[in-house]
């Protein structure tokens, strides 16, 4: 499953290291795209324009105060994960909870970074996330059980649905599992996915499967080709042709 993503990156890896014209124009688009998509699958109504311009600095108007945050807030999280990423250190509740703090910045001050203390749903989801009282062990559990003899993808893979699953925090716990697994990604040397808002239903239903009957198949699958596509802006921009 891992053979084409294996290539991809050693032939990236040959053009390394990027010119800086390169990387910068890459970045630019990748936290735009990144960011907008990320957002709109948590229902933030600003089109992928309106979220550059509003990173730019400017506000749109008719749009709520909250859904400017979210922009900043998000590109700030990329930020930070992108500092994580040149630190290689191994994943820990601080580098969620810093993360989580970023997502909800100016937004829900109270519950930044802090572990949810009472009991929530996933709308639309058949999955229960469990009792409050049992998130910090379980947060304490993902943590010790993080596997990384797998494949970086499917660790990455497995780090988000793992995440999610406990859905330690009182909201933002999506927008945190993207960055989660992009930070593992990122890691490995592989470029960060995007997963288009096009593409929630079947997200958000591969997820379901992951945590209700231990099927990580769908999930991986999808994120496999995420992945995958991650990798044509490199080329392009370098001209690589596949």
């Amino acid at each position: 499953m891992f053979t084409k993503i294996d290539q991809l990156k050693t032939t990236l890896d040959s053009h390394r290291p990027l010119p800086e014209a390169v990387v910068k124009n890459l970045h630019e688009d990748l936290v735009l795209r990144w960011t907008y998509n990320s957002n709109a699958i948590e229902g933030n109504t600003l089109t992928l324009m309106e979220t550059k311009v509003v990173l730019e600095g400017v506000t749109i108007g008719g749009k709520s105060l909250r859904e400017h945050f979210e922009a900043i807030n998000h590109r700030d999280a990329i930020l930070f994960v992108e500092e994580l990423v040149s630190k290689n250190e191994p994943l820990s509740e601080w580098h969620i909870r810093n993360i989580h703090q970023l997502i909800l910045k100016n937004i829900d001050e109270q519950n930044a970074g802090r572990y949810r203390n009472f009991n929530v749903l996933i709308s639309g989801a058949t999955h229960m996330p469990p009792d409050h009282l049992l998130v910090p062990e379980q947060m304490n559990h993902f943590i010790a059980t993080l596997d990384q003899k797998l494949h970086p993808v499917e660790f990455a893979a497995r780090v988000h649905v793992d995440f999610v699953g406990v859905h330690p925090f009182v909201d933002g716990n999506g927008r945190t599992s993207r960055l989660l697994m992009n930070l593992e990604l990122m890691k490995a040397g592989i470029p960060p996915v995007v997963i288009p808002v096009e593409q929630r239903l079947r997200y958000y239903q591969a997820l379901d499967t992951a945590h209700t009957k231990g099927n990580y198949q769908p999930f991986i699958e999808l994120i496999v080709e995420v992945v995958e596509q991650s990798f044509e802006p490199y080329f392009y921009a370098l001209g690589i042709k596949q």
